[in-house]
């Protein structure tokens, strides 16, 4: 394995290589771009990178499903932290080019439900191809191909582009999240802001089947961040789930609430405990009552004296 190298979703330009530069330890890595999600993620599978950063989350489209299905049924990988990004496009051109000379216009499909309205507005007859990434799209204005693409702004200078227009958004406050993922091991200790994703599946459909899921959470106080159903290939109705939930494995609500899933699913795949991007221990409020660790140890203590006739 190579420690020193970084993969990440490219080409250059893109907005997950701006994420990966966020991190303090990328100054001091070799970043290599590849051309697809699966890509990304088997240099780290085969051992020619040591991580690689990928979308996994964007605050108006939703989930990436290329990587969370990389995620789930690919060779087994575990994130070990995320970033956060915020996401504003700036309309990218060969030097020259005015806004009416516009008649195409590229991006990553993620990015066309982003900047609809602004479209709808400002060039409602320009026709939209999308691109394999945003970055890619510039690359792409820069060869001629189309007259204008949406990418980060950062990616001008790479390209050789303008930013004709900057700072285009139709939500306020985008957010694109990013993991970084590595091979399997030993998750960090638990900061006390932590979060931990796994993929479930279920055993058969009956009524009840996700009810049953949820329930191992909720009854051990485990707050649930996210919960996104993808199919299995297996055949229609076939679903497995992507879950992120408040919490570290090792504390105690989080460790019962997996066994819990790990007893009443067929496989349940562990994908990392990390830290929460953004969010300081510190501002992190109270358990509720009868979920925290000592609240477990009590009950286990209590039911040991009941087993030994001391209740």
């Amino acid at each position: 394995m190579s420690p020193s190298r970084y993969t990440y979703l490219g080409p250059e330009g893109t907005f997950t290589e701006a994420a990966l530069r966020t991190l303090p330890e990328a100054a001091t890595r070799e970043l290599i771009p590849m051309v697809s999600v699966p890509a990304t993620l088997d240099a780290v599978r085969s051992g020619e990178a040591a991580a690689a950063l990928v979308p996994i989350e964007n605050s108006v489209e939703g989930g990436v499903t290329a990587t969370l299905d990389e995620l789930a049924t690919g060779g087994p990988l575990m994130i070990y932290r995320e970033v956060l990004l915020p996401i504003t496009f700036a309309l990218l051109v060969r030097p020259g080019v005015k806004l009416t000379d516009i008649k195409t216009v590229t991006g990553h499909p993620v990015a066309q439900p982003q900047v609809r309205k602004w479209l709808a507005k400002h060039l409602p007859h320009a026709v939209w191809e999308s691109a394999a990434s945003n970055a890619d799209g510039a690359r792409l204005v820069q060869e001629g191909r189309y007259d204008a693409a949406f990418a980060g702004e950062f990616a001008a200078a790479t390209y050789g582009l303008e930013p004709l227009v900057s700072d285009i958004h139709d939500a306020q406050n985008a957010q694109t999240r990013f993991v970084l993922v590595g091979r399997p091991a030993r998750p960090a200790a638990r900061t006390g802001a932590d979060k931990t994703s796994v993929v479930i599946w279920l055993g058969d459909d009956h009524p009840g089947a996700l009810l049953e899921l949820l329930q191992e959470y909720a009854a051990r106080g485990v707050n649930m961040m996210r919960i996104e159903s993808r199919p299995t290939g297996e055949g229609i109705g076939r679903y497995c789930f992507s879950v992120d939930c408040e919490g570290h494995i090792t504390d105690r609500r989080v460790a019962e609430a997996l066994m819990g899933l790990k007893r009443i699913c067929p496989k349940v795949r562990f994908l990392g405990s990390y830290p929460r991007a953004g969010v300081d221990p510190s501002d992190v409020g109270e358990l509720r009552h009868g979920t925290s660790d000592a609240d477990f140890v009590v009950a286990a203590e209590w039911l040991a004296r009941c087993q030994d006739g001391r209740a």
